[in-house]
């Protein structure tokens, strides 16, 4: 697929669709050889001119060990620690998958799917972002549903399950720690259905010719809502892959069961008080879905629409 040159006559959208249809994902631009990218993954000036590497040393990754939760004397301390962990803006990001990504585009096109649900492809916000990101996709779902094993990639279907088993317990686990860091009983976020539904995604994010053009995953926050706003996400993003040696991550998102639309969400009642009132008013997850399908993962404002 040939790079377009920049013209009045572009249109982004019938390229999208035309890069959509070849189920190529970017993984196959890489590998065509192609030394421009196409025009749609060209990110704004305004981003362009912060595609730097980071001048400054990484913040390092909290490492708590869990082995001693259930010890009366050992449990308030690790509550503390995570408790910390989850204020200092830093996420679970555990690197494992590779092999499916990595088969004969032929194998990976009968997966290609662009619904939201499981499958491969190429940037899930491809159709609504101001500019694509450089990475593909494989992403299961695991739950509400007991998930159909055999809709699994063979490449990935084991480590998929046994993953998907043991992250469960870890993230239950987490949880509970969580809420007692909040000052709420252990069971708290589990009973606000926050583990109600399971989604492991694989990506890969290939060698990327021009690098300072675009991003290897738009930038994005997570909302810390439900503990309003006492647990925080920075803003986040990749950027694109200038080694010849791909980048892989797998992660399972807990959540919430989608398919109860009217069902309102807000921060725990128990952490609404005079003098810490609630950040965020209720809403349903079909508000918060409209609002976030509407304007692609990049949008800043869609936690601020969510304010009191």
């Amino acid at each position: 697929m040939a790079a377009v040159s920049s013209s009045a006559e572009y249109n982004r959208m019938k390229e999208v669709k035309e890069f959509d249809e070849t189920k190529m994902g970017v993984k196959g631009l890489t590998d065509s050889g192609i030394t421009t990218i196409p025009k749609f993954f060209v990110q704004m000036p305004e981003v362009r001119s912060t595609l730097k590497p980071c001048s400054e040393d990484p913040a390092g990754i909290p490492l708590i060990d869990l082995s001693r939760m259930n010890s009366p004397d050992h449990r308030p301390r690790i509550v503390d620690e995570l408790r910390e962990a989850a204020r200092q803006e830093l996420g679970f990001l555990p690197k494992s998958i590779k092999s499916f990504h990595e088969q004969p585009q032929e194998l990976k096109a009968k997966h290609y799917v662009r619904a939201v649900q499981s499958g491969y492809a190429s940037n899930i916000d491809l159709f609504r972002s101001k500019a694509a990101s450089w990475h593909d996709f494989v992403h299961m779902c695991m739950s509400p549903e007991p998930a159909d094993v055999d809709q699994i990639p063979d490449a990935c279907r084991s480590e998929i399950v046994a993953w998907d088993k043991e992250a469960t317990m870890v993230a239950e686990t987490v949880a509970e720690l969580l809420s007692e860091g909040l000052g709420v009983a252990a069971g708290k976020l589990r009973e606000a259905g926050l583990l109600a539904t399971k989604t492991i995604a694989g990506v890969y994010y290939p060698f990327c010719p021009q690098p300072d053009l675009t991003l290897g995953l738009n930038h994005h926050t997570d909302p810390g809502i439900i503990s309003n706003g006492e647990y925080t996400s920075v803003e986040h993003r990749v950027l694109a892959n200038s080694s010849n040696e791909p980048r892989i991550s797998i992660v399972e998102f807990f959540n919430v069961d989608e398919r109860v639309e009217s069902h309102r969400y807000r921060p725990l009642p128990e952490l609404v008080t005079p003098e810490s009132p609630a950040r965020y008013r209720n809403f349903t997850i079909k508000e918060y879905h409209d609002n976030l399908y509407s304007k692609g993962l990049d949008s800043k404002s869609l936690v601020e629409k969510l304010m009191v």
